[in-house]
């Protein structure tokens, strides 16, 4: 690089997973055409996107549910399991509600589907690469409530803190509900009466108590652990 060369930004790496050409020609088209993303691999199957991302390391995936071989929702957890810096984003037809729900357990960060804008699909992967959950169509707002009450209706005892550095505030808490709802921080400080600054104090706090890196890992470790009612 010359002297005085200012760095150019690294862009979003994408990785396209659907069993349909066509479907991958278009969203790649749409998503190259991006001066912050680049599409660096596709896979038409659930086995072969398990191994795709496993030596691509991508930031955001894009995955369909009904493929041959391996389905969209065991490849989602094999690939959070084993990566879980990675943002899964379900791709489907249908606003269906047993796919959100199978999606939300297997550690997607959203929820979208094939006929949404294109600027919404764009507008989601930027957010999903920031860490955000999305998971806001109705059906998506129904099953992550399922999600969500059907872990607050275990026992109490059940519920497992140790992995926490610190114990969270009753504010924390609130806080992390919040971030599990996909809300962002001006969303959150309107809902709770704070302060953007303050929220954003609670979330360092949270990410920092819980040992992850940013709110995604912080709302899939919540929900695994049911911290959140």
């Amino acid at each position: 690089m010359q002297m005085g060369e200012a760095s150019k930004p690294s862009k979003i790496k994408v990785i396209l997973v659907d069993d349909q050409n066509m479907i991958r020609q278009g969203l790649g088209y749409v998503i190259q055409m991006q001066p912050d993303m680049e599409v660096i691999g596709e896979a038409s199957d659930g086995v072969e996107a398990v191994e795709l991302v496993s030596s691509l390391a991508p930031d955001v995936v894009l995955m369909d549910v009904q493929m041959p071989k391996k389905s969209g929702i065991q490849a989602t957890k094999e690939i959070v399991q084993m990566h879980p810096e990675i943002k899964v984003l379900i791709l489907t037809t249908f606003d269906n509600h047993n796919y959100v729900v199978e999606g939300i357990r297997a550690g997607a960060v959203g929820y979208m589907l094939k006929d949404a804008d294109s600027q919404e699909m764009l507008d989601l992967i930027r957010r999903a690469n920031q860490g955000e959950a999305l998971f806001h169509t109705v059906t998506a707002a129904k099953a992550l409530a399922e999600v969500l009450h059907s872990q607050s209706n275990h026992a109490q005892s059940i519920v497992d803190q140790s992995f926490l550095l610190d114990e969270l505030t009753e504010r924390e808490l609130d806080v992390l509900q919040q971030l599990a709802y996909g809300y962002r921080n001006d969303q959150i400080a309107q809902n709770l009466y704070i302060s953007e600054g303050t929220v954003k104090t609670h979330v360092h706090r949270i990410l920092h108590k819980m040992g992850v890196e940013d709110r995604t890992q912080a709302v899939a470790k919540a929900l695994r652990h049911r911290l959140v009612k």
